[in-house]
């Protein structure tokens, strides 16, 4: 039995040092770049996506509210999975495909960062929340895995992941927005922003 658990283990170790070689890795760090600019500037990150995603999108707006690994002052960032009264009302009046966009139309101003996560990047309510971003004037990036590369030109940045296993890719995003957060504390304190 524990055969298995460290074949698993050892596998996503392997993923995870292909993806470190990858380009993916650059473009992590525009993402970071974006969200520091964003922040120092006073606007708002809005992160969503469904299930898994719905959860990851809780935990990086709950480690840039809170804090990462250093004290800081806390950024703007909400999760718009939070909000269950307005996700099943708008749900069941109208449409689940448009619960986050209408958040954005609401919530989104031009200058503020729309962070969609879908592993498949083919989640409805996730692409058209992209889409009434970008059209509001918010700054777009998609984190998905190798399957969500069609939405290369409907973002300012994706971040599809070179794995098909959803799994592995699910790992890798945790990665990822722990990655931005780390360079997000360094680059703050740095600049005497924290």
């Amino acid at each position: 039995m524990s055969d298995e658990f460290a074949r698993i283990f050892s596998d996503v170790a392997t993923q995870m040092a292909a993806v470190a070689k990858s380009s993916y890795v650059v473009e992590v760090a525009q993402a970071g770049d974006l969200l520091y600019a964003a922040f120092v500037s006073g606007h708002t990150l809005y992160a969503f996506g469904n299930g898994g995603s719905a959860a990851d999108a809780l935990h990086v707006t709950a480690e840039l509210v809170g804090r990462f690994s250093a004290e800081r002052r806390p950024l703007p960032a909400v999760a718009l999975s939070a909000n269950e009264a307005l996700l099943t009302a708008w749900s069941n009046d109208h449409s689940f495909d448009d619960v986050f966009a209408r958040q954005i139309e609401a919530l989104g101003k031009p200058g503020d960062v729309a962070l969609g996560i879908s592993t498949s990047g083919a989640s409805a309510n996730v692409v058209r929340a992209l889409q009434a971003a970008r059209a509001r004037g918010l700054k777009t990036i998609a984190l998905t895995g190798a399957r969500g590369r069609h939405l290369a030109g409907s973002v300012d940045l994706l971040l599809a992941v070179p794995l098909e296993s959803t799994p592995r890719v699910q790992e890798v995003h945790v990665v990822t927005y722990h990655a931005i957060c780390a360079a997000l504390d360094a680059r703050l304190l740095q600049a005497n922003l924290g």
